[in-house]
């Protein structure tokens, strides 16, 4: 990062603004990670006067209001980026995240004082999303507002590297305390300590940035008496700079938000829930691939100074769509070969009735579906066997064929919950027997993965995260007039990863019940990329020369 086509030196100053713009990305991940990895201790700790499987749900949903409110957070916080500056609001934001996390590890649990510890906790998850919708936009705004002309994509790449760190540090510090203070007591108490170790990230984040200066652009803007007095009007109320927002999020940001999340989250998930692969297996192997790949965010930031934040960002977008079903098909290929075999070899038939089949889409995990069609669909999905879908007679109870055994479902609507258990059970355990005599194997067998090329094929997918993202941060930056940048930039982006990208999961299982093909999830992520590429070609200005002091 030393030298560019400027010959730039990066200063001490420099130095300091990346660092501390980056300790808010850090803390993001850290508690992303922190949460998503103890849900099921935090869903017994504050859920308890609920069944179990209710309150893991819920404990979920906790965690689904942090994404849910982003956007909202963007509005708040970038309006005030753009009234009082961006060193300010920021600071704001790094000190209602850190407090959040923080009092989690001092929340008394559901059995000290009943029903407020689970309304405190969502209320917690709540003020953190609407912190973190303030905290990137204000995050790449300073740094790109510091950084000398054409190195603005490599400064704000720093940025982007720094989730794989907040993930490295929650896994460090889980780890630590669990094998310090065994797994019972861990699961007692010992799961605050990382909770409240937060706050030393807090405290340095704090100090670095209460030494920091206000960006050169906003105090330039503001001598020159050109702040806004409305951003929020100006930014969505006036169609020019209303349709570079959406511009941004339909030509941009959904693109790029849907091949990160394919890259890191789909392919942990389509690796131990559709392949059977061990989860500490496929963890170290997603690891691996992110500390190998994480250099590349640096490496597409600095390209997209030379050659441009569209190239990059657009054919990531346009690679990834073209390349992800050959790539998930050879994931199967060498992570679990067995079911490979089955699923060319054993063909599955579901016969029901077209009315009672849903769309199941679940991103709050609360709908039930409970007809003969969406509980076969579903156990089957689960199973990650492949199914051809036929048309039963009207009001036909579902069957499923395997080879030449025919296994009938149960429909769960005005059954006791005693009985539809009963029913669950015996229909788990004869569909479980049968596709295991049909050779689909009830995990993958790590003797027969070919694990380097697994971690080949995870790299490459985590490339394409590091082409979509690296760039991004200037180009939304760059986008916008300064008068308004905090807020405009900020809302795509949020709508885009929380919402988009936020969604992919359940939608992509949805797609796969729906169709009887584990790959079939792929075709969210394949159009949302594609829409974002034949957009962004089509409509969006390469920005990499713009002037970002201009107020207008």
């Amino acid at each position: 990062m030393a030298t560019a086509s400027t010959a730039h030196v990066i200063t001490p100053e420099e130095r300091k603004v990346i660092f501390a713009s980056s300790l808010g990305t850090v803390f993001e991940w850290y508690d992303f990670y922190l949460y998503g990895s103890l849900a099921a201790i935090i869903a017994k700790q504050f859920f308890a006067g609920t069944d179990p499987n209710t309150g893991f749900i819920f404990a979920l949903l906790a965690f689904a209001a942090g994404f849910i409110v982003r956007p909202f957070g963007a509005l708040v916080f970038g309006r005030l980026g753009d009234l009082i500056g961006r060193k300010y609001t920021f600071l704001m934001t790094i000190l209602i995240m850190g407090a959040s996390t923080f009092i989690v590890g001092i929340l008394p649990n559901y059995n000290s004082i009943g029903i407020i510890a689970p309304i405190i906790l969502i209320s917690l998850r709540i003020l953190q999303g609407l912190a973190l919708g303030g905290e990137y936009g204000g995050a790449a705004t300073y740094v790109a507002e510091h950084a000398p002309d054409h190195k603005r994509g490599a400064f704000t790449a720093w940025i982007q590297t720094t989730a794989t760190l907040g993930l490295f540090l929650s896994l460090l510090v889980i780890l630590g305390v669990r094998t310090a203070v065994g797994e019972a007591a861990f699961a007692d108490w010992g799961w605050r300590i990382p909770f409240l170790v937060s706050i030393i990230l807090l405290g340095v984040s704090v100090w670095i940035r209460l030494s920091m200066n206000e960006s050169p652009a906003f105090l330039k803007m503001k001598s020159d008496g050109k702040l806004s007095k409305a951003p929020l009007t100006e930014a969505f109320g006036q169609w020019k700079n209303l349709k570079l927002v959406i511009l941004a999020l339909v030509g941009l940001t959904a693109g790029q938000a849907v091949v990160w999340y394919t890259g890191q989250f789909y392919a942990l998930f389509f690796l131990t829930q559709s392949l059977k692969v061990d989860g500490a297996l496929a963890n170290i192997l997603i690891a691996l691939a992110l500390l190998l790949a994480t250099p590349f965010f640096v490496v597409f930031g600095s390209l997209s100074d030379k050659i441009g934040r569209k190239p990059i960002i657009l054919g990531g977008c346009l690679i990834a769509a073209v390349t992800y079903f050959p790539i998930f098909q050879g994931l199967t290929h060498y992570a679990n070969p067995a079911l490979e075999a089955a699923l060319q070899k054993s063909p599955v038939i579901v016969t029901a009735d077209p009315a009672t089949c849903q769309f199941q889409f679940n991103p709050t995990g609360t709908k039930k579906f409970t007809s003969s069609c969406d509980i076969a669909k579903a156990k089957l999905s689960a199973a990650s066997v492949n199914y051809e879908n036929v048309a039963g007679a009207p009001g036909s109870v579902a069957t499923i064929k395997i080879g030449e055994k025919i296994i009938t479902s149960y429909d769960a609507a005005g059954l006791s919950k005693e009985d539809a258990a009963a029913k669950d059970k015996a229909l788990s355990k004869e569909l479980a027997d049968d596709i295991k005599l049909a050779g689909y194997p009830t995990k993958a067998d790590p003797e027969q993965m070919n694990k380097p090329m697994v971690l080949l094929l995870l790299f490459i997918l985590v490339i394409y995260v590091t082409m979509v993202y690296g760039p991004i941060a200037a180009a939304l930056v760059e986008m916008f007039p300064t008068r308004i940048r905090y807020t405009s930039m900020s809302m795509p982006y949020h709508i885009g990863n929380g919402w988009f990208g936020g969604l992919l999961p359940t939608t992509s299982f949805a797609l796969v019940a729906f169709k009887g093909d584990i790959y079939y999830g792929l075709w969210y992520p394949i159009v949302i990329a594609m829409i974002t590429f034949v957009i962004g070609l089509l409509f969006v200005k390469e920005t990499k020369d713009n002037d970002i002091y201009a107020a207008d």
